[in-house]
């Protein structure tokens, strides 16, 4: 993530500049609460759209999912490794994931939720991602409607995925 701080006088961020804010990103699906909350957790699923795009894929994945345990998605960005680290803090399955975000430009470490309620047909997806530095937010609410949306085409493209739930 980029650094998106700006220098006051003396070189110094203005301290309302650096105030934790929480955003919400919701999306509605065409597959299952189960198809859903599987793909964050299924290191090849997740792999394919969780932090990746169309032109940085993933160049590793490692997820540990439990509560306590830890995921890694290491991408190349101009030449260099980028790690999206987190634990997870909560798992109920097929509603609920709670896990922090270690974010390294601003330093931070953030918590995001994932609430999945089911529709009649699919279900409906509602992040909330909480203690984002206010410089970050927008960039942050963007980068996470551009990953649910790719979490969207990938449950469309895996009709094997969705046969084997």
């Amino acid at each position: 993530m980029k650094h998106l701080t700006r220098p006051g006088k003396g070189g110094r961020s203005h301290p309302s500049e650096q105030l934790p804010t929480a955003i919400r990103v919701a999306r509605c699906y065409g597959a299952s609460s189960k198809q859903v909350f599987n793909a964050w957790l299924d290191p090849e699923i997740a792999g394919r759209w969780l932090f990746a795009t169309a032109t940085r894929p993933m160049t590793y994945v490692e997820i540990n999912a439990r509560v306590e345990g830890s995921f890694c998605f290491a991408e190349q960005r101009r030449g260099e490794s980028v790690r999206h680290t987190g634990e997870y803090i909560e798992i109920v399955p097929h509603r609920r994931l709670v896990f922090t975000l270690h974010m390294d430009h601003p330093h931070a470490v953030t918590r995001v939720t994932v609430e999945i309620a089911g529709l009649k047909a699919g279900c409906e997806l509602a992040l909330t991602h909480e203690g984002v530095p206010l410089l970050c937010a927008s960039q942050t609410e963007e980068r996470w409607t551009g990953i649910l949306y790719g979490l969207g085409v990938t449950l469309s493209t895996r009709d094997r995925y969705r046969r084997n739930q």
